[in-house]
């Protein structure tokens, strides 16, 4: 007999429907599974034999033939164990094939039965409701993150010996129920602004970055704060949406880290790869690419501490992602992208030793090291980041005599207001916050009143700025606006905003 299972095949992050087609016939007893299968799935064989057997029920002792369609499609991975067996069961006549129409099926099975959880389960569910399927059965240790997708019937299930009955009638399928769900964190709880005496400047600084969603670049001497300002900087950006956590979720489940407690994340990503990371860590790799550090920071921050210390390829490829909010990653059978609206934050030495900024300790390198060492950071990647921070080292006076800074709680509201109008001002668009503006918008909101272009045409000049950062200095201008609560750019928000540019003078002179 002839049996057809539903399930999902994934490209990247997009799925693709496969229909798991199981005959079984008279013949030399074997299973072959065809449909360009990889290894993971070509085991499948020997773990649904034990699985069907080891669960109360007859294994044939024909020849069984499984097809993977379409044939061109490449499938990975051990999600296609349980349309496997419920194919075999139903050709066989054990369950009742009526009840499996319309059902997608995931999983991996144990050699006992039991189904294990199986990664990017998330994304496989919302392929499977965009291609009509509105009944998914998953492992149960994947029912919280599969409930997740609104419009789709989740089923859990613990073992092979369970979904039988079910399938023969017996009983019936029970739907998972979504409980209140726990927070993923994704960054260190507990830092707080108030936590950093003096760097007022610096302060300032992320808060307008936070506001905007602007990419930050900080320089000063080792110890100076750099480190410290930027994990406590998510704790003042504005909470994810219900849409936005989805994606992060989506994201994190196809990497395989996601927890059964911690289905979905709520906390906005803080990533912060050693300077030794390689390329492909960033960026995404694999024989079948799998998101990098780039994407797993989607709508969250990615922090590069020590930034020139980073291979020159790593750099360079951030320029991209940067300026698309994507990723794209091709290997020979196909091409993937992965979605990457991050908030780059950046750190580093102004010079080997690390000490040019410093106003008491002395500088031991050559100009030419000083240049060779900034030069690392490229001038593309350097128009990419809208705010140039300079971040001076920290007197005893205000290390031990200064009162507590700001709470991030205070910051958090006046960025939140600042986001509010930004949400306004771009609604029915996809543009999220000014950071993410296009040119035609930045000449549409960003227009400065005379006096301030006057400015801004004076630091053009003097400064040697590229187009790219002039709108930059544009869009920071316009989120300092709305700190402010003006509609009009005005000469004190551009001078800010032109004064957060500075590093372009003495990065390239």
């Amino acid at each position: 007999m002839l049996a057809i299972i539903d399930s999902v095949a994934l490209l990247g992050l997009d799925g693709q429907r496969v229909r798991v087609e199981v005959d079984v016939s008279n013949g030399l007893p074997c299973l072959d599974i065809v449909g360009l299968p990889d290894a993971a799935v070509r085991e499948a064989k020997d773990r649904v034999r034990s699985a069907i057997k080891n669960s109360g029920m007859d294994y044939p002792i024909q020849r069984i033939t499984v097809n993977l369609a379409p044939a061109d499609l490449r499938k990975e991975g051990p999600v296609f164990d349980l349309p496997i067996a419920v194919g075999i069961l139903a050709a066989t006549e054990q369950i009742n094939s009526e009840f499996t129409l319309g059902i997608l099926f995931l999983g991996e099975l144990s050699l006992d039965g039991s189904l294990r959880g199986v990664h990017g389960v998330l994304p496989l569910v919302m392929a499977a409701r965009d291609l009509g399927l509105k009944r998914v059965v998953v492992p149960l240790a994947n029912a919280a993150e599969a409930a997740l997708v609104q419009d789709v019937e989740v089923f859990g299930i613990k073992n092979l010996a369970e979904l039988a009955v079910a399938l023969k009638g017996e009983t019936e399928l029970k739907p998972y129920l979504v409980e209140e769900l726990p927070t993923g964190v994704l960054h260190e709880e507990g830092l707080d602004f108030a936590d950093v005496r003096g760097q007022a400047v610096a302060k300032r600084a992320m808060e307008v970055s936070a506001a905007g969603g602007h990419n930050i670049l900080m320089l000063g001497s080792p110890g100076c704060g750099k480190t410290m300002l930027a994990r406590r900087l998510p704790s003042i950006l504005p909470d994810l949406t219900f849409e936005e956590s989805l994606e992060v979720t989506k994201v994190y489940s196809l990497a395989g880290r996601l927890s059964s407690e911690n289905p979905l994340i709520k906390k906005r990503p803080f990533r912060a790869p050693h300077h030794t990371s390689s390329t492909a860590s960033l960026v995404g790799g694999g024989r079948v690419p799998k998101p990098g550090e780039i994407s797993l920071a989607h709508y969250g921050i990615l922090f590069m501490d020590e930034l020139p210390e980073f291979h020159k390829d790593s750099l360079e490829a951030l320029r991209q992602p940067l300026e698309d909010g994507c990723i794209s990653v091709s290997r020979v059978a196909a091409s993937f992208t992965f979605p990457a609206k991050i908030m780059l934050v950046g750190a580093a030495n102004p010079c080997p030793c690390g000490y040019q900024l410093d106003k008491e300790k002395e500088c031991t390198c050559t100009p030419h090291q000083i240049q060779k060492y900034i030069n690392r950071i490229s001038g593309p990647l350097l128009d990419r980041i809208d705010i140039h921070l300079e971040v001076p080292k920290v007197s005893y006076e205000e290390l031990n005599n200064a009162p507590p800074g700001e709470e991030s709680y205070s910051i958090k509201l006046r960025v939140e207001n600042a986001r509010a109008i930004q949400r306004d001002r771009f609604k029915n668009t996809s543009i999220t916050c000014n950071a993410s503006m296009g040119a035609r918008e930045v000449r549409r909101f960003c227009k400065p009143d005379l006096p301030g272009a006057m400015l801004l045409q004076e630091a053009f000049k003097k400064l040697g700025l590229s187009a790219r950062s002039h709108d930059r200095i544009l869009k920071v201008a316009r989120t300092i606006a709305d700190l402010a609560g003006s509609e009009i750019i005005g000469t004190k928000h551009l001078a800010e905003a032109i004064q957060y540019r500075s590093l372009d003078r003495l990065l390239r002179g």
